[in-house]
């Protein structure tokens, strides 16, 4: 494996020698809604590649040697942070022997920085709890106001990395975040506005806190018990009771999650099954406000019916 990555790295390097077209940033992005993101705001100055596709559960990328290739030439990585991708991508980061991208290095942005983050644990935590961040949570590109602040960041740290742009940098960012911000705002205003037991879902992993803030909506249960740890039949028993004692409208999970038990809840009672894209489809051309739109739009529809 190690004889192969050396080679595809080598590779690399040749495709990208002088002769080649090649962008003023080279941007490599751990999450596909990070990838959309750095494009949006690089525009035709980057080229952007995401290490996940949005049908990976971002806890559990396969390590590809192609990812290592996309890191060895990478001037900025783009990290969700807080260990999301802690159990697939330091290795890849070590094998690609490019010192810009690793912890420390300028090229590295771990993006969890910028954001105000949800569900900090304030206890100790262990492995018998489940998938505990001990950071907060991760899942905060379900939230467009967070992206926002994501996209000023980004757009100042091309800047650093290319000084030449960073005014194109600065004001591709700066609309974003107008865009953003506008399309937050309308739709905080829009589900306020359902009766209070429509504004209620049952999740099955708790990746939607954010999304749930930003739409003033509240989460009744979760499916797993712990998070990532499967429902038994006992759990789901009590997740069926308490969708029906509080009149639940939605179950609402990622499509990337088995969907046998959130089924059953919806069937037996009358709630309804919203699946949503794991992230954008970064790899299909979709932009990162498409897919928070689709995902509003299948939600609003599901609850207000």
């Amino acid at each position: 494996m190690r004889r192969i990555c050396t080679l595809l790295i080598m590779a690399a390097v040749l495709v990208g020698a002088p002769g080649a077209a090649v962008a003023d940033l080279n941007v490599v992005a751990t999450l596909p809604d990070l990838a959309a993101v750095a494009k949006q705001v690089g525009g035709e100055h980057a080229r952007v590649t995401s290490l996940s596709s949005s049908h990976e559960n971002p806890h559990y990328v396969d390590a590809r040697p192609n990812l290592i290739v996309a890191l060895n030439r990478a001037d900025l990585l783009i990290v969700n942070g807080l260990e999301l991708e802690i159990g697939w991508l330091p290795p890849l980061q070590t094998q690609a022997r490019n010192s810009k991208v690793i912890v420390g290095g300028n090229g590295y942005m771990d993006v969890s920085s910028h954001v105000a983050l949800l569900e900090v644990p304030t206890e100790r935590i262990d492995r018998a709890m489940g998938d505990i961040h001990p950071g907060g949570n991760p899942h905060f590109t379900y939230d467009p106001r967070a992206v926002a602040d994501i996209a000023g960041a980004v757009a100042e740290k091309m800047g650093e990395l290319d000084p030449a742009n960073a005014a194109t940098y600065r004001k591709n960012g700066e609309e974003f975040q107008q865009a953003l911000r506008d399309y937050a705002a309308a739709q905080t205003e829009r589900f306020s506005k359902l009766p209070a037991e429509k504004r209620q879902v049952v999740v099955y992993h708790e990746a939607f806190p954010y999304l749930l803030d930003w739409l003033r909506l509240t989460r009744v249960e979760s499916i797993e018990p712990k998070p990532g740890v499967a429902p038994s039949p006992a759990h789901a028993a009590k997740v069926l009771q308490a969708i029906k004692a509080h009149h639940v409208p939605v179950i609402l999970q990622q499509e990337y999650y088995p969907r046998n038990v959130a089924k059953t809840l919806a069937d037996k009672s009358g709630a309804k099954l919203v699946v949503v894209d794991g992230a954008t489809r970064f790899e299909e051309g979709e932009s990162y406000l498409d897919f928070i739109k689709n995902a509003t739009e299948a939600l609003y529809a599901a609850l207000q019916s």
